[in-house]
């Protein structure tokens, strides 16, 4: 959150607007339901709480929970329109980036942080990703994962494959190339360059930049 908070604003040329950066926990009042595209969930868990058949039927594979976020506030009137006459009280009333109609900020990013990828923690990277495709109304947060597993064939139970994740990023990408070139194990090479150049594994240096399209 430290290193997003310090880097990715300083691309606002590139990406314009407010964008906040959050670590999400327990003692957090922000949630997912604190979303514009995921407000809906917040309505189903009261229902589940009254009900203990739906409860039982949905289980809480609809609440996600990120490790880190990244939302943009809403936009007056008065910036839409600051160059031409865009938005008035009759057009876009359902637009959920204007702030007249009093929706909730947008999810930017949802990023999972494991700092290594043991036992089922990929898989619960990939649950998560799954809950924000399949749970939302409106645009596809970008969702990331950042971690500093060591072992190539761990990494790639979540690099590998497409449509969950954007992509993953490790935090010493290219000293754990060279470290893996080093023990001359060249399954493990060549998997980790495979992921390189497919694109499904990059620096967590990429990220602040990735996040910017």
């Amino acid at each position: 959150m430290d290193f997003l908070a310090e880097t990715f604003p300083q691309h606002q040329g590139l990406r314009p607007g407010e964008r906040h950066i959050v670590k999400l926990g327990n003692r957090n009042a922000l949630k997912t339901s604190s979303f514009a595209q995921y407000e809906h969930l917040d309505y189903i868990a009261r229902l589940a709480e009254q009900d203990r058949r739906l409860s039982v039927n949905l289980g809480n594979a609809y609440m996600i929970t990120p490790d880190i976020v990244v939302y943009c506030e809403l936009v007056s009137d008065e910036e839409i329109n600051a160059k031409q006459l865009i938005v008035d009280e009759t057009t876009c009333r359902m637009a959920d980036v204007r702030k007249t109609n009093g929706g909730k900020p947008i999810l930017h990013a949802s990023i999972s942080a494991k700092w290594t990828m043991r036992s089922n923690r990929s898989q619960n990277s990939r649950t998560e990703a799954l809950g924000l495709i399949r749970n939302r109304k409106g645009r596809l947060p970008h969702i990331a994962v950042v971690t500093g597993e060591p072992l190539p064939s761990r990494i790639a139970s979540i690099a590998l494959g497409t449509g969950d994740v954007d992509c993953t990023y490790h935090f010493a990408l290219y000293e754990l190339l060279e470290a893996v070139k080093n023990t001359e194990a060249e399954d493990s090479v060549e998997l980790l360059e495979s992921l390189i150049e497919g694109k499904r594994l990059k620096d967590v240096g990429d990220l602040p930049l990735d996040l910017c399209v």
